[in-house]
């Protein structure tokens, strides 16, 4: 990996986020989410509305929505990848997004109070993406459109100086369209893409209905003995720049120490935005 991973985002310097989703039949099964019971496809969909929702608002300024963030999310079940934003299958602008009508999705989670009494913390968010469950895991299709996508764009010349943009799978399972270096070999074509200020970061989540422990951004001593799908899914991920170490420290508390690998494994369905928000550091340094 190399670049700083430094550069402030403007409408000059803009960035790319790809969330993949999958959308596979095993998504039916249930997890706890904010303290509810629902479908991991309930779950990832609402983690990915409230992203982005966030999105938009971290874009919002005074003359309205500026253009810091180009967005695609694709959907991948059975044996199709189906692009939930963009009808060519490409990018949208966050102002895009942001002027497009729908419909509301209010979202509650339990918080604590500074004095330790818990509240009920009510929200309201665009609901732009919705729940599937069917069919296979094409996760490398997924990749692989992911792939093409970001090979464009890190060529544009407009992007050639961008923060590099960030891709995000969310998934609960194996992938069933290709074998283990098939899918290490296009991840690490996703990887090597890049803009002056680094290469692109994969980022790996997977989300559990167990009581597993949970493994987030471990570092390399913590997966050594974990088992195959761990280890290729360590494999595919990015090893997290220094400028997400203090981050990532500050959430895995005391003991934790870098590197840390840009992956998840066994995470709670409510780690997931918490997830998500940290791989996507660079959507706080907007100027």
């Amino acid at each position: 990996m190399t670049g700083n991973y430094t550069r402030s985002i403007t409408r000059q310097h803009r960035t790319a986020f790809v969330l993949l989703l999958d959308s596979s039949g095993s998504m039916s099964e249930q997890v706890l989410f904010d303290g509810r019971e629902v479908s991991k496809a309930c779950a990832v969909a609402e983690a990915a509305n409230r992203f982005l929702f966030e999105l938009t608002e971290r874009a919002r300024r005074d003359d309205g929505i500026r253009d810091y963030y180009d967005i695609a999310v694709l959907s991948y079940h059975g044996d199709s990848v189906e692009s939930l934003l963009s009808t060519d299958g490409g990018f949208i602008s966050i102002s895009e997004l942001a002027s497009r009508p729908a419909p509301d999705s209010v979202w509650s989670r339990e918080h604590v109070l500074p004095d330790g009494r818990p509240t009920i913390l009510t929200s309201t968010t665009p609901r732009r993406i919705e729940p599937r469950a069917e069919g296979r895991t094409p996760m490398y299709e997924a990749m692989l459109e992911a792939r093409d996508l970001l090979r464009a764009w890190c060529a544009d010349p407009a992007n050639a100086d961008s923060f590099p943009p960030v891709v995000i799978n969310i998934t609960d399972g194996e992938f069933s369209d290709c074998d283990e270096h098939e899918i290490t070999d296009i991840a690490r074509q996703i990887r090597s893409l890049a803009t002056s200020d680094g290469n692109v970061l994969l980022l790996n989540i997977h989300i559990a209905s167990g009581e597993d422990r949970p493994v987030i951004f471990p570092s390399p001593g913590e997966i050594a003995d974990a088992g195959r799908n761990a280890r290729i899914m360590a494999d595919c991920s990015s090893r997290m720049p220094e400028a997400f170490e203090a981050l990532i420290g500050q959430y895995r508390g005391p003991g934790a120490r870098p590197p840390y690998i840009g992956m998840s494994l066994n995470a709670p369905a409510n780690e997931i935005l918490n997830i998500i928000n940290i791989g996507s550091i660079s959507a706080n340094i907007t100027t």
